[in-house]
């Protein structure tokens, strides 16, 4: 807990940009050394370290950081901070992902397979259509999934009722604290979605649904997931914008298209065009593009090889499962053997294949002896 407290209150120190406070974190090793033996390491610092350490002796900071801490306690809320095996493995690798995440629920952020559906708020029954059927159709590919989206009026909110219909988790980025909620409107699948999937957000409380939130928020969206599918979206938006971080990031983008004069169709058709988006129609287009669709049915009669071929990476994930004879959580494999999640997951059904490792509940994994 003193971790995320000081975590916190690095958020709150003035004059330090988040890629300021990046580096910081990663020179001092954590957020509590930072603080506590700031004029011991300050000298070995860059030319500006008396004014970085003048800046980190800040009272209003850790008196407004143990006002968030009560009320985080208060309301059961996970403080996630950067170094944390439940932050977003997929969002860590991120230049800029926060430092910190306030997190209500109880889904995984980092399940195997993470998908981000966004688009217009202005969604038309065109655009609702293809959310329902798209989740409809994906549950025979892919059972379980988590779906990532923000919330917001159209194609989000379609997104999260449509996962939680078809029994996936589903989480929510909000673009402000977890105090309030905005929409208001949209409190009722708020609370299923606590229930089956959470609420996620880097904003402390008492923070509004500023404009320039929303678009923070979409690089959360697109950093956390494996891919990001536009559904609908008019000439510009913040569709648009989580497509594009979602390239820079180097994660899957799709588009599902539209007729060529429908105005929430031109975004769509403008990525697809671009070559920024893949096109896709249905389900299996996009489980085929992912590379899932020899994970539909999986042999559960596995000949254990003898000798098997193991990759580098192969033969690190089985080292680390040897030291562990209950077995691993993902997540735990992740952090220790420094794979992405995205990747984690195709080693570890290679290694299924081979006989080398057996899935156990609650995603652990454990070597065949």
């Amino acid at each position: 807990m003193e971790e995320h407290f000081y975590t916190i209150a690095l958020t709150l120190i003035p004059g330090l940009g988040l890629a300021g406070k990046r580096q910081l974190l990663k020179m001092a090793g954590n957020a509590k050394t930072l603080f506590e033996n700031r004029q011991e390491w300050s000298k070995q610092m860059v030319p500006h370290s008396k004014r970085i350490v003048g800046l980190l002796d800040c009272p209003a900071a850790f008196k407004r950081a143990e006002e968030e801490m009560t009320f985080i306690e208060k309301h059961e809320i996970r403080c996630l901070t950067l170094f944390d095996e439940d932050y977003p493995s997929r969002l860590r690798e991120c230049d800029d992902a926060p430092i910190v995440l306030y997190y209500k629920g109880n889904a995984d952020l980092n399940a195997l397979k993470v998908i981000a559906m966004v688009g217009t708020r202005k969604a038309t029954i065109y655009g609702q259509d293809i959310c329902n059927r798209f989740y409809q159709e994906l549950k025979e590919f892919v059972p379980d999934l988590l779906v990532v989206s923000g919330l917001a009026y159209g194609i989000d909110i379609f997104a999260h009722r449509a996962a939680l219909e078809n029994k996936y988790d589903t989480v929510g980025v909000l673009a402000h604290g977890l105090d309030r909620l905005y929409p208001a409107q949209h409190r009722n699948t708020a609370a299923q979605m606590i229930e089956h999937g959470g609420l996620l957000t880097e904003f402390m409380t008492q923070t509004n649904p500023d404009r320039q939130n929303f678009v923070m928020r979409n690089r959360i969206v697109a950093g956390m997931s494996d891919a990001t599918i536009v559904v609908e979206s008019a000439v510009k938006g913040g569709a648009l914008i989580t497509a594009e971080i979602t390239n820079g990031y180097q994660r899957e983008c799709f588009a599902f298209p539209g007729r060529i004069n429908d105005e929430f169709s031109i975004g769509c058709n403008y990525l697809i065009r671009q070559n920024k988006a893949a096109l896709i129609t249905s389900a299996a287009d996009f489980v085929e593009a992912m590379g899932w669709q020899n994970q539909k049915q999986k042999p559960r009669d596995v000949q254990r090889i003898l000798f098997p071929d193991l990759t580098e990476e192969e033969q690190s994930v089985v080292n680390k499962l040897n030291q562990y004879s209950s077995g691993l959580q993902i997540n735990t494999l992740v952090v220790e053997t420094n794979i992405p999640v995205n990747k984690m997951s195709a080693i570890l059904f290679e290694l299924e294949m081979k006989g080398v490792v057996q899935a156990m509940a609650g995603g652990v994994y454990r070597i065949i002896n």
